[in-house]
């Protein structure tokens, strides 16, 4: 486990990451405005309303009178948005912060929102469809983040990044070996976590990560930065 702390790469397109800095002021404030972090209640009802609901959103059970303000479609956005404490969105943040900004000069400002939201909506939908019969609420940015990995690992391979190694060395290491390592642990966590008090999903992460992969892949030709030599 690592948290990021800073990477190598300088902006080559782009002044400013406009867009991942709203991405991540967005999620703060909607972070405080739910007030999601003062209750388990509170949290709850946030997420089953805006988060997604599987057994909801692919109409396994029918809504009926629960608690649900929008379409359920419109969950596979708004889930994105939605944290379950400080710590989860403090370090989808940090990935956010360290990454986001080298895929945004690439994709562009609208190309890289419309990237991010991709990958997030398809991160939600891999879980919907590997957990149909759940009923609890999925939220958070790590799906659309996981995307974002996945674009940097395949435009900055060589870039170095500094992480902190389980929360407490810091180490300069390549993207390549960092987000690979990343991934990794997502996959090998899908078959040995057990399903009785797991609250990560790691569908997600993977599902997001592979439509990250595959949209930078397809679109390379066209991105404003191309593919590190």
């Amino acid at each position: 486990m690592f948290v990021p702390l800073h990477d190598d790469t300088p902006l080559k397109v782009i002044r400013f990451q406009y867009v991942t800095g709203a991405l991540i002021l967005i999620n703060v404030v909607v972070f405080l405005l739910t007030g999601a972090f003062t209750s388990e209640e509170v949290l709850w009802a946030v997420a089953t309303g805006y988060g997604i609901v599987p057994v909801e959103l692919i109409h396994i059970v029918n809504p009926g009178t629960a608690y649900n303000p929008i379409p359920e479609p419109l969950t596979l956005i708004t889930y994105q948005f939605l944290h379950g404490g400080w710590w989860h969105l403090i370090s989808n943040m940090a990935f956010l912060w360290v990454f986001a900004d080298n895929v945004e000069d690439a994709f562009g400002h609208a190309g890289f929102l419309i990237f991010y939201l991709l990958c997030g909506a398809a991160a939600g939908m891999l879980h919907t469809l590997l957990a149909p019969q759940s009923a609890a609420p999925l939220i958070g940015a790590s799906g659309a983040v996981s995307g974002v990995l996945a674009s940097y690992l395949l435009l900055y391979p060589k870039a170095r990044v500094w992480i902190l190694l389980f929360l407490r060395i810091p180490l300069p290491i390549s993207a390549f070996w960092a987000l690979s390592g990343w991934f990794l642990l997502q996959v090998v966590s899908v078959f040995i976590a057990t399903d009785e008090g797991d609250q990560v999903a790691w569908w997600a992460h993977i599902g997001g990560f592979l439509c990250g992969l595959i949209l930078t892949f397809v679109l390379r030709s066209r991105l404003l930065v191309k593919t590190q030599t």
